[in-house]
């Protein structure tokens, strides 16, 4: 070869490095999915996350990465999995479940942003600041308000309107919510307003929903009410339990409705992740999380499915079905 090829050819092959270098280089950015669940009982909320980037741009494996840590309701392995996530270097961490879930990522990091996803007041939690401006590196999109009293009371007023004979509700609760002595207080005083006995059955992780419910069965609940994700990873259980009990039971969010469940009463549970997804998105081009005010939910549905109430035998009263944003036929 001649030295002036040798020359050319070489310069040639040195003016590509950069390129090459610079695409090795760059690399996708990633974002945590930090659940409670499982990926069965929450692929769902995932899957609305990431509806959520979309619509900002970040389509999976062509600009963004997402990353998800599954608990599966082991709630000791929350902070590992907390912080395998930071290690990861992810870009955001949108966090899934019960507070516990929060707590462990903003216990893992003050500097990674975190959109973070939960019932209650994040600003009484000392979660953040305030709700225009959160401040530090986590805001929320709640999701119901910021108090669940006032649902808490709708859903005693609605079972009572469908089962007016009852003299007992029963409460299945999540007994891994952080806030429960809250929650606690306020359906014991919506139950006292309708003259109601409150009979409780709080399951964790390890304990069997069915025989959870039989309690409330033989403590003489006419029909039930529930709180917490726990119920969310197992609608199907849940459902099929109540059904085999003929119980009413009225549930948080409409994906128990549309798995045979009698009602539900509260926010688009969709619309709630796809939201996290979208602050996601706006802090992976580069806005500050703590800029970014915290979403508390306004609209609130409330879904019937007549089927399963036919099955139940119950005859629900022409205005509760007017007021149904949707009746299941």
């Amino acid at each position: 070869m001649r030295r002036r090829d040798f020359i050319t050819l070489l310069g040639g092959a040195a003016a590509g490095w950069p390129l090459t270098a610079r695409a090795q280089q760059t690399a996708m950015p990633v974002v945590g999915f930090l659940a409670d669940g499982t990926p069965e009982g929450f692929a769902p909320r995932l899957v609305a996350v990431k509806r959520g980037l979309q619509e900002t741009g970040f389509i999976e494996g062509r600009n963004v990465v997402v990353e998800p840590r599954w608990a599966n309701r082991n709630y000791q392995l929350l902070p590992s999995l907390a912080d395998d996530l930071v290690r990861r270097k992810v870009s955001a961490i949108v966090t899934v479940g019960t507070e516990k879930v929060t707590r462990a990522a903003k216990d893992a990091t003050t500097a990674i942003p975190i959109v973070a996803t939960m019932s209650g007041d994040p600003v009484s939690r000392g979660l953040v600041a305030s709700i225009n401006h959160p401040g530090g590196n986590l805001t929320v999109v709640s999701l119901f308000t910021s108090s669940s009293n006032a649902l808490i009371a709708k859903r005693v007023e609605l079972l009572h309107e469908v089962v007016p004979k009852a003299t007992t509700l029963g409460w299945l609760v999540d007994s891994n919510i952080l806030d429960y002595d809250d929650q606690e207080h306020e359906i014991q005083s919506a139950a006292q307003a309708f003259g109601l006995k409150l009979a409780i059955a709080r399951v964790d992780g390890n304990s069997d929903v069915e025989a959870a419910l039989a309690s409330l069965v033989r403590d003489g609940a006419g029909a039930i009410t529930m709180t917490g994700p726990l119920f969310s990873g197992n609608r199907a259980r849940v459902v099929a339990a109540a059904a085999r009990a003929s119980m009413p039971a009225l549930y948080e969010w409409r994906t128990f409705v549309d798995e045979g469940g009698l009602m539900s009463y509260g926010s688009d549970i969709d619309a709630v992740y796809r939201q996290a997804g979208i602050y996601a998105g706006r802090v992976l081009k580069g806005e500050n999380v703590g800029d970014l005010p915290v979403i508390q939910q306004s609209k609130i549905e409330f879904i019937v499915n007549l089927k399963t109430a036919k099955a139940l035998g119950l005859s629900l009263p022409i205005p509760l079905l007017g007021r149904a944003d949707e009746v299941i036929e």
